[in-house]
């Protein structure tokens, strides 16, 4: 069996202050609540305001489109076993970013990616998660004949970050999915 925290508590949203309580405010404005991995992850301030700025920074500046963050996302999130992420991004997936669901769907099952481009991104971040950060020539050529740039790589590498941080998380946590992303409740095989 797997280690869960037990002396720990999801925070309520009330009791935040400072920097959490300003990263409490800006989720509740983009998502209209703040979401039970932000409420878990600020039990360590330091971890929950790395992802919250990391995160935002590679929405903004990576260069990706939302369909592709959200690739990226539940690629990363699939191959981690976050049944949390999953079902937020597939929600987000669904709901902000304009991902069509045969899309998510292939995600989630893991089933190829009809859209050539988008499969190679898929195809490349789950080589840079298995490989550690270590692909091939082939790999990036492969990666580069989609589309990609190499600054793209840097982006993938930041996204296996964040996610790294909000996946091992939320998987310690053992963090419920909150009734807004409970439509797309994923489980882990």
């Amino acid at each position: 069996m797997t280690f869960k925290i037990s002396d720990l508590a999801i925070l309520p949203i009330e009791t935040a202050v400072g920097t959490t309580k300003v990263l409490f405010e800006r989720a509740k404005q983009l998502l209209g609540f703040v979401p039970n991995a932000y409420r878990a992850m600020s039990n360590e301030p330091a971890l929950y305001k790395a992802y919250a700025t990391t995160y935002a920074s590679f929405r903004a500046e990576c260069g990706f489109t939302p369909v592709e963050q959200e690739v990226i996302f539940l690629t990363i999130s699939r191959k981690n076993g976050c049944e949390y992420c999953m079902a937020a991004h597939s929600y987000i997936a669904d709901t902000m970013s304009g991902v069509s669901t045969e899309i998510t769907n292939a995600i989630r099952s893991d089933r190829p990616i009809e859209d050539s481009k988008l499969a190679a991104l898929a195809a490349f971040t789950t080589q840079m998660f298995t490989s550690r950060g270590r692909p091939t020539d082939a790999d990036v050529l492969a990666f580069k004949a989609a589309g990609y740039s190499e600054r793209n790589i840097l982006g993938v590498i930041l996204a296996l970050s964040v996610k790294t941080l909000s996946n091992y998380s939320n998987q310690v946590f053992d963090t419920p999915v909150d009734d807004e992303f409970k439509p797309r409740l994923w489980k882990a095989a």
